[in-house]
C-alpha cells in the first residue's frame, strides 16, 4: 500500500510539471495568434482525483484550439478593430456578422461575476483571465429571465481551448467564483445550473451527455429559454441543435458563461425577451412553415409597417432555424448540428401546453 501511495503521488507531480508547463509557454506565446494553442491551466486542481495510468492523459487538459467552426470565416475575424469602450492595451478580435442588433435585453453583470473577468463593449463582452489562468471564472447577466420567451446569442471572439468554455443558464444559488482555484467546468456541476460545453458535452447536476459537435472561435451559440413550455434550447452556428431541458416552469434563470481558459473571450450580440402571447405564437409557427428562408418576414405578403413592427419585436422568432432534417449516422455519434428534435419536440410542448390551457 505504501508503494502504490508513492507511485501516485510521483505521477501527481509529473503531472503538475506538465500542466505548469504548458502555463508557461501560453504566457510567452499569448502575444501571437498561435501562441494561443496553450492553455494555460497552471497547476493540477484539488478537485481532481489522482491519476492512475489510464486516465493521465485524458486528464490533461486541450492546449490545441477548436478551429473550422466559425459561423461566417470573413476575413474580419483576423482584423483586430478598437472597441469604443475598451482600454487602449485591449483589442477586439471580433468577427462583425450578424451584429446587427442595437437594444439588449441584458448584458453581463458587472456586480455578479468571478474576479478573473473583466467586461468591455458596454458589458456585452467579457474577459476571462487577462494574463493568465488559475481556476474557473464566470459571470451571468444583470437581469433575471422573467417569464416569458428569452432568446440570446453569445459568440466565441478567441480561441476556444482548455479544461472548458461553456454557455448555459443557471440560479441565483451558483456561486461564480466558487471554483476561482479549481479547474472544472462549472455551468452544470449541480442540479442549478445547465451548461454546454465548446467539447460538445451537455452538463447538469454533474453528469455529462453527448449533446452536439465542438465549437470554436467564431462560432455563435443561441440559447432559447421558454419558461412558458419550460425548455432550454440550444443553436449552433443559427442552427438547432436540440432541446437541452424541460420541466423549467416556475423556476428564475440567469444566463451564464464560463471559462479557464487564458485570455478568452465571449461576446453578447443578442439578447431578446417577449411574453408569450398569441402573436409569439403565430410568429413561431411561420417559422416552422417557412425554416428554408434565412428571414421568415422576407416573403409573407405583409404591409412595410407591420413588417417593421413584427421585425423589432419577434425578428429573432422568425429567423431561428428549426431544422427538422434528420442527421447522418456520423453525425448522429459525434453530435449532430440539426437534431430532429428541434422541430417536433418543439412543436410537441407547444400543442400539449395549448391544449392544456
Amino acid at each position: 500500500m505504501a508503494r502504490r501511495t508513492r507511485s501516485s503521488r510521483a505521477w501527481h507531480f509529473v503531472l503538475s510539471g506538465v500542466r505548469r508547463e504548458a502555463d508557461s509557454r501560453a504566457v510567452a506565446l499569448a502575444t501571437g495568434v498561435r501562441g494561443w494553442g496553450y492553455d494555460s491551466d497552471g497547476q493540477h486542481s484539488d478537485s481532481d482525483s489522482e491519476p492512475e495510468f489510464s486516465s493521465l492523459s485524458p486528464s490533461i487538459p486541450s492546449a490545441i484550439p477548436v478551429t473550422g467552426e466559425s459561423y461566417c470565416n470573413c476575413e474580419n475575424q483576423s482584423e483586430a478593430p478598437y472597441c469604443s469602450s475598451l482600454h487602449a492595451l485591449h483589442r477586439v478580435k471580433d468577427c462583425q456578422c450578424g451584429e446587427e442588433d442595437e437594444y439588449f435585453d441584458w448584458v453581463w453583470d458587472d456586480l455578479n461575476k468571478s474576479t478573473a473577468t473583466l467586461l468591455t463593449c458596454d458589458n456585452r463582452k467579457v474577459n476571462f483571465h487577462m494574463e493568465y489562468s488559475c481556476g474557473t471564472a464566470a459571470i451571468r447577466g444583470n437581469k433575471e429571465l422573467a417569464e416569458g420567451q428569452h432568446f440570446w446569442e453569445i459568440k466565441m471572439t478567441s480561441p476556444v481551448y482548455g479544461t472548458d468554455m461553456m454557455v448555459g443558464i443557471g440560479t441565483s444559488d451558483v456561486n461564480l467564483d466558487k471554483y476561482r482555484h479549481t479547474f472544472c467546468s462549472l455551468l452544470g456541476k449541480d442540479e442549478d445550473s445547465w451548461g454546454l460545453s465548446y467539447t460538445g458535452l451537455l452538463h447538469h447536476k454533474g453528469d455529462k451527455t453527448n449533446f452536439s459537435s465542438r465549437f470554436g472561435q467564431g462560432s455563435i451559440i443561441g440559447v432559447h429559454l421558454d419558461t412558458w413550455h419550460g425548455t432550454l434550447t440550444f443553436f449552433k452556428n443559427r442552427k438547432c441543435i436540440g432541446i437541452a431541458a424541460t420541466k423549467l416552469q416556475n423556476k428564475k434563470f440567469y444566463p451564464m458563461v464560463c471559462s479557464t481558459a487564458a485570455k478568452s473571450s465571449m461576446k453578447v450580440i443578442r439578447s431578446c425577451a417577449s411574453c408569450t402571447s398569441l402573436q409569439y405564437l403565430c410568429c413561431y409557427r411561420l417559422r416552422q412553415l417557412l425554416p428554408d428562408y434565412v428571414n421568415t418576414l422576407e416573403v409573407l405578403p405583409l404591409p412595410p409597417g407591420l413588417k417593421q413592427v413584427l421585425h423589432n419585436k419577434l425578428g429573432w422568432v422568425l429567423s431561428m432555424n428549426y431544422s427538422t432534417s434528420k442527421p447522418s449516422s456520423s453525425s448522429s455519434l459525434s453530435g449532430s448540428d440539426s437534431d430532429s428534435s428541434c422541430g417536433s419536440d418543439a412543436e410537441a410542448c407547444q400543442r400539449k401546453r395549448c391544449r392544456r390551457t
